[in-house]
């Protein structure tokens, strides 16, 4: 297994990649590999002839420095996990002065509004770091496919329009959720609740399962209510947002429109632990 910390050493071979004609696979993360981060780099390996995976825990896109302070490493459990997987797959992990110099400061972008939705409203800045850091990855890495998975499917939209609006030669592609046995999410953040807290979370899946169930025979307004009147008697988890949005835009649904599809986003709190889902509802 090759390891990289440095871009222009990293840089330096993928320029013998781009010379022998080899297709680029990338699969960034913020290390504290699952299994959902495992199966991203199972459709890298699928889909390309080389497969770079970056572990990086990005200081720009982290609203509140507790949350940066608190986010698991595991970086030797990570490289058994990849090269259990692949023996062949690079890995770069730089330390972010190579990446930022000295003005760790994130750009600022926009994505022609899907960064005001949802995460938008609650994690001020958070997209501007990870336009951030994706612009300087993909820069660095120059993959032909890029794999996201589509737990955070606001910040996949963002990465395909900041693809677009790059006029980069990328192709993002949005991977399903890899959900534990009770449903929950897979999430590095999943690491930092109890057993038991972890089981209650499953009522998160629980809930937007029902409400896949109700889209289209109830209304919005009524699928929204009865999700915050569940969650009303739920002492052990706090909804921070609930949306039924159109996928494209991001917007939140009043009455869906034929022909659109539609997602529902859930936001929600175990303790001090905050933990996103969504499901397709069409």
């Amino acid at each position: 297994m090759q390891i990289y910390k440095e871009k222009q050493a990293i840089g330096d071979l993928i320029k013998t990649f781009k010379n022998d004609g080899l297709s680029i696979g990338f699969v960034p993360t913020m290390g504290a590999l699952h299994e959902g981060h495992i199966s991203l780099v199972k459709q890298a390996l699928a889909s390309s002839d080389r497969v770079v995976t970056s572990i990086f825990v990005n200081p720009t896109q982290f609203d509140n420095a507790g949350d940066l302070e608190k986010y698991p490493r595991t970086f030797e459990t990570d490289l058994a996990q990849l090269e259990r997987l692949d023996k062949n797959i690079i890995i770069f992990s730089p330390d972010p002065f190579d990446i930022y110099g000295n003005d760790i400061s994130p750009e600022h972008f926009s994505f022609d509004g899907l960064e005001y939705e949802m995460e938008g409203k609650f994690r001020k800045g958070h997209f501007d770091g990870v336009g951030t850091v994706v612009k300087k990855l993909f820069e660095i890495v120059q993959p032909d496919k890029a794999f996201f998975g589509e737990k955070d499917f606001q910040q996949l939209q963002i990465i395909r329009k900041l693809t677009e609006k790059h006029n980069w030669p990328i192709q993002i592609i949005g991977c399903p959720i890899d959900r534990e046995t009770n449903g929950l999410a897979r999430s590095s953040r999943n690491e930092r609740l109890s057993p038991e807290d972890r089981q209650k979370a499953a009522f998160i899946y629980e809930t937007l399962q029902q409400v896949k169930k109700e889209f289209g025979t109830k209304s919005v307004l009524e699928v929204t209510e009865n999700v915050k009147n569940e969650f009303g008697k739920n002492p052990d988890l706090k909804l921070e947002y609930f949306e039924i949005a159109n996928e494209a835009t991001l917007k939140s649904a009043t009455k869906p429109l034929n022909g659109e599809r539609y997602r529902a986003f859930i936001a929600a709190y175990s303790g001090d632990v905050r933990l996103i889902d969504n499901i397709a509802l069409n």
